[in-house]
């Protein structure tokens, strides 16, 4: 369980950015981070976190932490690292600094969803609030609730969420609670694909300077 997760405060938010911002300027400067920790109680707590860079409107990179295994602080200025080098975009180069825009999100614990489908999941979604996350062994697929600004539809949300792969179509079309369809080198023992509900605590963004 998030030992950080629904205590933060809008000066909680702040510091996070900014320990986002420093780690990113720091990368991109070639120079050490500043190591001291937050003073806040909450901040030094286990908490898991995604950070988003963007550059007007494009994004940069977002790489995020699912569950909390380490200090807050810490996990946002790990993931902001990692998404200035996000591997699926070329890394975020120093001429991009002036105008990048870094959001950092933290997660609330996740909560299981059993549903049947993607009618039950529509009845079941809170439009603008809910994030998605769908977990298979080690195989994730994460829709924050940032998404639902570009797709306020919950219809369009659903049906992105489910054009994520194999692994979101496959638990969309089978109970969570049920066993799951089993294929060449799956073995029948494998736990089924759990769907669960993730919402975050709303932080402060550094926007272009």
């Amino acid at each position: 369980m998030s030992e950080a997760s629904g205590r933060l405060t809008t000066a909680d938010g702040a510091v996070l950015v900014w320990f986002a911002v420093t780690a990113v300027e720091a990368r991109l400067a070639i120079r050490p981070l500043d190591g001291r920790p937050p003073a806040s109680v909450t901040l030094r707590a286990l908490g898991a976190s995604f950070v988003t860079l963007e550059r007007q409107g494009a994004l940069r990179g977002c790489i995020g932490t699912l569950e909390p295994v380490r200090p807050l602080y810490r996990d946002v200025v790990r993931n902001a690292v990692r998404a200035s080098r996000d591997p699926r975009l070329p890394p975020v180069t120093a001429a991009e600094w002036p105008g990048l825009e870094i959001k950092v999100s933290v997660l609330s614990d996740a909560e299981p969803l059993l549903v049947t489908g993607p009618t039950e999941l529509l009845a079941t979604l809170r439009p603008g609030v809910d994030g998605l996350i769908l977990a298979d062994g080690r195989r994730r697929a994460t829709f924050l609730p940032t998404v639902w600004r570009k797709l306020p539809d919950p219809r369009r949300f659903v049906a992105a969420f489910a054009g994520q792969g194999w692994l979101a179509a496959r638990s969309l079309a089978n109970r969570p609670d049920r066993p799951a369809l089993h294929g060449p080198g799956v073995p029948r023992s494998r736990p089924p694909p759990r769907l669960l509900r993730v919402i975050t605590q709303p932080t402060r963004r550094r926007s272009p300077t």
